[in-house]
């Protein structure tokens, strides 16, 4: 009954001045930090205003960290009070983080602890507040993750909201085949995107590093045509998009180029010119030759675009189609 009383906030206020001047106090008052912190973890009702002090403790208790021996377990406890139940408590709450002067130390704590739920409430604070712009400095240790860490239906989301938060030019200090790893272990959906645009954005900025296109899963270049299809207003194609053509094409990675070719077909501008269409007819007829089966699935792909977008489908595209198919050795 506690923390449902119209006393709360003073409480919780006269709480927090008790564990800040335990930090600062005698040896045998720091003792006293971490039961008080335990205790706090166990209460099912956590208040909005809770979350704020707890991550309000994290800075003072790095500022003190050579007076107190546990400091360590002692951050993590204070994640854990704001951030473990934050979700399922208040939605999408801001939590109002106050700037830290130590984010490094924080990050290194938290993910040398090498648990999954740990991560995540540091990833559950940078996530909904202010403190997004240290989240950049996570990207080296959030690509070394999946070596580290068994992933929590919670940390996968967080990590993911963390990646379109972050941007693909936030990750390319960590290393782009890392990074493409990470992105390979979560598999994301179209459905597991918060910002659709940031992440077409990511994955067309990574499959630009063209020397490394190839390790990117089938499954990303898949949510690229579905973004073509009828997303495509969080498309957008800049240069080397032909350069692209030609070294999966030189890679034989004919499936990639598929998608590839699918999306380039749609995103067309109306008024390219007939030389502009014959860059992409000749590729997509070497596609079609390598492999049969995909003139059934571009054309497909081409329908639903055209009907989700009420515009015609290229008239090379069509003749190109036509063509195979009247090749075909079953056609009538």
């Amino acid at each position: 009954m506690l923390f449902t009383s119209d006393r709360v906030e003073p409480i919780l206020d006269q709480l927090s001045d008790a564990v800040l001047s335990a930090v600062n106090g005698t040896p045998t008052q720091r003792r006293l930090i971490r039961p008080m912190l335990r205790d706090l973890v166990k209460l099912e009702n956590h208040p909005k205003r809770l979350t704020k002090i707890a991550y309000e403790w994290c800075p003072v208790i790095l500022e003190n960290r050579g007076s107190l021996d546990d400091w360590e377990s002692l951050i993590l406890v204070c994640l854990e009070i704001g951030f473990r139940h934050l979700d399922s408590q208040h939605g999408s709450i801001e939590a109002m983080i106050t700037r830290t002067e130590h984010p490094q130390e924080l990050i290194d704590v938290v993910f040398k602890s090498q648990e999954s739920e740990v991560i995540a409430d540091l990833l559950q604070a940078w996530t909904n507040s202010s403190g997004r712009e240290f989240l950049r400095l996570c990207a080296n240790p959030l690509v070394g993750l999946p070596n580290l860490v068994q992933f929590s239906p919670r940390l996968r989301r967080l990590v993911i909201r963390s990646v379109e938060l972050i941007g693909f030019e936030g990750f390319e200090g960590a290393g782009v085949e890392r990074f493409i790893g990470l992105l390979n272990h979560l598999r994301v959906t179209v459905e597991d995107m918060d910002e659709e645009g940031n992440w077409a954005s990511v994955l067309l900025d990574t499959i630009r590093v063209r020397e490394e296109t190839k390790r990117l899963s089938y499954w990303y270049w898949e949510s690229l045509v579905e973004f073509a299809v009828s997303k495509s207003q969080y498309l957008e194609l800049k240069e080397h998009n032909l350069e692209i053509v030609t070294f999966l094409i030189e890679a034989k990675e004919w499936s990639k180029l598929e998608c590839w070719m699918g999306i380039l077909w749609m995103l067309r501008e109306a008024n390219s010119t007939a030389e502009q269409d014959q860059d992409l007819g000749r590729p997509t007829l070497l596609l079609f030759r390598q492999r049969s089966g995909v003139v059934q699935k571009l054309k497909k792909w081409m329908e639903q675009w055209s009907q989700a977008n009420y515009k015609e489908i290229p008239e090379l595209l069509e003749e190109i189609t036509d063509m195979q198919e009247a090749e075909r050795p079953d056609a009538p």
